[in-house]
Order: structure tokens, then C-alpha cells, then sequence
């Protein structure tokens, strides 16, 4: 009986000996930001602050890394997974490797500037441009777990229809015949080929849905899991999904219900899903995939049959695959800062907390290292809340299509031209308008700059700004250096104060404004506060 015991105790030693841990005491006003998109509403974080992020255990949906961010200059980063524990003032830090702390300067962007060399240099590519050239479409709310063919192209018809310039659509879950057979189900796709290519004529980038998931009673998983293809006599070297300590294929519980998963750390996990997606290029033109799924808490408890292997490095196994293909969005990764992909915000909701968590969070993602964030679905990617007797809220979606509109990536699923009112549909109209007209170009050529710099495309005031008292800021924001963005995020208010920072600026009313100063501008529903920087010629 003394053995096991004595057993145990020599583990936990050995455990608690790797662990290294930093503790920072935060300076006068010192501000800092990092760690996980989600928290980017509690941002900054300063000495009043009480936050427990365990980045070991949970990627909170989004992006993250073991870095954080201060106005004052400084940064800490580790290279491995760690938890932070901010409370009193202090910082502490635990992780299996020794975190750092550097003084890179005296600002916010001197801070970044320095993580983004040493850490994540950028890779001086930009995602294709047809991301921040037009709208994206995505097909879920619409047509949700019944994705055809016909009213997939009905869909982008209507866009089209509505004075929407054609962009991304994406085909959304249920496309396929099952989890890992990534085949078009022809009873709902008579032509699948002939939709993307009537889809590329119209001028549309056509990507799908994928996942990690592996149906279990799917032609997939009997190759995978037992070695048997109909095609082929005999049986072949089976691998490429998880299993435990008794070679047995893992139940994984997800949305969809329970599914085998894919290894991505095995080769042929790797080799099998690459050639399905190798295949649909081929096969049907498509441009390239919305990558969903991956997050961290799926792998856990998995993860002890594979020894050696990084828990973060086995979801980032699935993103890899959004650097393989022209057109990708992904939303799970781990240290992904300097790579040139899309990366979408967790689902909102339908409700005003969400649209007012968006701002925080795109800007959170971006001083991760991800220049390039997507704000999820114009007024939220709950479908339920679009349907008859729902809880729709019209100002809500338009309010949501107002931030979609100016922070370089706006992306529909909910038709306007079903859910809103004619008054609500010409002010969508408007907005688009707006920004293809004044805006996409520029939107464009931010992005190409942010992929050779690494800069977030959208960033906080304080950021440029330094040392003004904009850091606690939240219902505003900047694309680049040239554009300040103020929507309204209240429900029901009419007006708002701006911020508007030191220079002279062009307001969307064709008013001129030097600041640094405040003012209150008027929000009716059809306005959308924006300031452009002024440069006398």
C-alpha cells in the first residue's frame, strides 16, 4: 500500500518543480491589456482590477496568448500556455516555462511594436483582399441546418439585388453529407460545381464550412478508425483520430452531439483532412474554408494519451489549415500573432451586451498579434433570435451593422432584406454604400500596410494617442491612424460623447473638428458618427 502512495507523492513534487511563476507590481496609471479577446470589455486591466485567466485550461473562445500589453511600455510573455492573476495591483504569472518582463519603452504601441518583433514578427503577407474589399456573406442564419443549392444562390442574389457589391460568401454548416464526409449532399445540391461557378461569375469568393469532427458511423471514420475503404482490398494502416490509453477511438461531446476527432498531431490525421480539402478545391473550384471548431477545452483530457505534445499545439494542428488556402477564416488559435488570416471574434448574441463587447474585443485581437479581426454576424450569429416571434431587435441590428461597417470587415448572415423594416433596409443600403464608396479602398490598402507591419488594423485611441486619459475607452475606435470610428451602442440613445483626439478632423457631417477635445454629437437610427483626419493641402 506504501508504494503507490509514495508514488504519487513524487509526481506531484515533480509537477509543482516546473512550475515558474513572476509577480509584477503595477506602476502608478499603469494600464495592460492581453491574454484572451474575451476579456477585452474588462480592458485595461489596472489596480483595481481582479481577473483570473488560466490560459492552460481555456482559450475563452478566441484568441489567445500568454502575453500582456502595459500603456507604460512594459510586456510579459511567456512561450507556453500561462495563468494570470491580477488583483491588488499585482500581476502574477505561473507557467512550465519563465515568463518575461521587458521594459520595450514608454507607450502602449512601443510595447506591441517590440512583442510583435521579438515574438511574433509578421509574416508581410495580407489574407486575400476581397475580405476587406466588400461585405462577407455567411449562409448560417438563413438557412441554418439546411443549406442547399438553390436558396444559397436566392441569398446572394438578393444581396446583389439590394446594392451589396459581391465579397466572401460563405456556405455554412450542413453542406455536407455528414461530419468528416466532406461530399455535397446531392439531394440538396443537384449541381454543386455549377453553383460555385455561377457564384464566381457573379464575382463572389465561395468558401465552406469544415470542422475537426468525425461522424461515427461515417464512411470517414470506418477508413480512419478501422482501415476499411470499399474501394481498395484489404485493409489499410488505420490513425488520425484520438484514442486512449487502450488504442480505442474518444467520444468528443460538441455542439452537434458527440463525434470522433480528428488527431491533427498524427500524419495521417493530417494527410487524410488535407487531401479532402485538396479535393474540393479541385473537384468544385471552391477558394477556400471557414475552419470552425478546435477550441483548447475540446483536447483537454485527450491530451494525456499524447505525451510530449503541447495542449495549444493540438488545436493549432486544425488552424494550421487556414494558412494552406487563399480564402480562410478561423477563430481558435494559440500565438497566431503575425500570420496573415482572418480571425473572427467568439458568436454574439443577440443582445446589446454583445454589441457592446464588440469594439473591446476586435482591439483585443489585435494587440494579440491578429491584425486582421472579424467581428462575427452584423447583430449577432444567434439564429434563433431571427426567427418568427423572436426577440429580433431591429435597432440592435442596425446599430451592430453601424461597427461592422467602418472597422474593416463587415460580415452578414441575417438577410437584411427579410428581418428589417423598408426604413431599416434603406439605411443598411446606406451603410454599404457608404462604405464601399469612401472607405473599402482604404480598408484595402490598411490591410496590405498591417501585413507587412503587423499592426492591428483597428486600434485604441491610447494606442496613438499615448498618455491623453484615453485608455479607458471603450464605444470608439481607430482604423489605422486616419479614420476615427463613434458608433452608438446604447439602445435607445440619440446622442453620445466623442472623444476626438489632437488634430483636425472631418466629421461624417461635413463638419470640421480640432481636438483634443469632447463633444456630443446626435445619433439618430441612419448615423453613424465617423471623423476623418484632416490634412490641409
Amino acid at each position: 500500500m506504501k508504494k503507490p502512495f509514495l508514488m504519487l507523492i513524487v509526481i506531484v513534487c515533480f509537477w509543482r518543480a516546473e512550475a515558474v511563476s513572476l509577480s509584477v507590481g503595477m506602476l502608478p496609471g499603469e494600464e495592460w491589456r492581453g491574454a484572451a479577446t474575451y476579456f477585452g470589455a474588462q480592458m485595461p486591466f489596472d489596480r483595481d482590477s481582479v481577473v483570473e485567466i488560466d490560459l492552460r485550461v481555456n482559450n475563452y473562445s478566441n484568441q489567445y496568448s500568454s502575453l500582456l500589453l502595459s500603456n507604460r511600455g512594459r510586456v510579459i510573455w511567456c512561450d507556453v500556455q500561462a495563468r494570470f492573476s491580477i488583483s491588488n495591483g499585482v500581476i502574477a504569472v505561473e507557467a512550465e516555462k519563465e515568463p518575461v518582463l521587458t521594459q520595450a519603452g514608454k507607450t502602449l504601441r512601443d510595447a506591441f511594436l517590440f512583442a510583435s518583433k521579438t515574438y511574433f514578427p509578421p509574416s508581410g503577407k495580407t489574407p486575400n483582399l476581397a475580405f476587406f474589399a466588400a461585405p462577407q456573406y455567411n449562409t448560417w442564419i438563413e438557412l441554418t441546418y439546411n443549406q442547399n443549392e438553390k436558396d444559397i444562390l436566392a441569398y446572394a442574389q438578393a444581396m446583389l439585388d439590394n446594392g451589396c457589391p459581391p465579397g466572401v460568401l460563405m456556405v455554412d454548416d450542413t453542406w455536407q453529407c455528414d461530419y468528416g464526409d466532406w461530399n455535397f449532399d446531392g439531394r440538396r445540391f443537384p449541381d454543386p460545381k455549377g453553383m460555385v461557378k455561377k457564384l464566381h461569375d457573379w464575382g463572389f469568393k465561395v468558401i465552406l464550412w469544415i470542422c475537426p469532427w468525425v461522424s461515427m458511423d461515417s464512411p470517414a471514420y470506418r477508413l480512419l478508425a478501422r482501415g476499411i475503404d470499399p474501394f481498395k482490398v484489404g485493409r489499410l494502416p488505420i490513425g488520425g483520430l484520438y484514442r486512449d490509453e487502450r488504442d480505442e477511438v474518444v467520444p468528443v461531446r460538441w455542439w452537434n452531439g458527440v463525434s470522433a476527432m480528428l488527431d491533427f498531431t498524427d500524419p495521417r490525421g493530417r494527410e487524410w483532412f488535407k487531401g479532402e480539402l485538396d479535393r474540393l478545391v479541385a473537384d468544385y473550384g471552391v477558394d477556400g474554408f471557414k475552419l470552425d471548431g478546435g477550441a483548447l477545452p475540446r483536447y483537454l483530457g485527450l491530451t494525456p494519451f499524447k505525451k510530449g505534445v503541447p495542449t495549444a499545439e493540438q488545436s493549432n494542428g486544425f488552424a494550421a489549415f487556414s494558412l494552406m488556402y487563399p480564402v480562410c477564416e478561423y477563430r481558435h488559435a494559440w500565438n497566431y500573432g503575425g500570420k496573415p488570416v482572418v480571425m473572427r471574434l467568439q458568436d454574439k448574441n443577440h443582445v446589446w451586451k454583445d454589441l457592446q463587447s464588440l469594439i473591446p474585443d476586435l482591439i483585443a485581437g489585435g494587440l494579440l498579434g491578429c491584425p486582421f479581426m472579424c467581428p462575427d454576424m452584423a447583430g449577432g450569429g444567434d439564429y434563433m433570435s431571427f426567427l418568427p416571434g423572436s426577440n429580433f431587435d431591429e435597432e440592435l441590428f442596425i446599430r451592430s451593422a453601424q461597427v461592422h461597417a467602418l472597422c474593416g470587415q463587415m460580415q452578414f448572415s441575417a438577410s437584411p432584406w427579410r428581418v428589417l423594416s423598408p426604413v431599416g433596409q434603406q439605411i443598411v443600403r446606406d451603410l454599404v454604400r457608404t462604405r464601399q464608396e469612401k472607405f473599402a479602398a482604404k480598408f484595402v490598402e490598411l490591410a496590405k500596410e498591417c501585413g507587412r507591419t503587423g499592426e492591428p488594423m483597428i486600434r485604441h485611441m491610447d494606442y496613438i494617442f499615448p498618455g491623453m486619459g484615453y485608455g479607458g475607452i471603450r464605444e470608439q475606435f481607430m482604423m489605422g491612424d486616419f479614420l476615427l470610428v463613434a458608433p452608438q451602442v446604447e439602445k435607445g440613445a440619440t446622442s453620445r460623447m466623442v472623444a476626438v483626439p489632437p488634430g483636425t478632423w472631418l466629421a461624417d457631417d461635413g463638419t470640421k473638428v480640432t481636438g483634443p477635445t469632447e463633444i456630443v454629437v446626435k445619433t439618430p437610427l441612419e448615423r453613424l458618427p465617423y471623423f476623418e483626419k484632416f490634412n490641409e493641402r
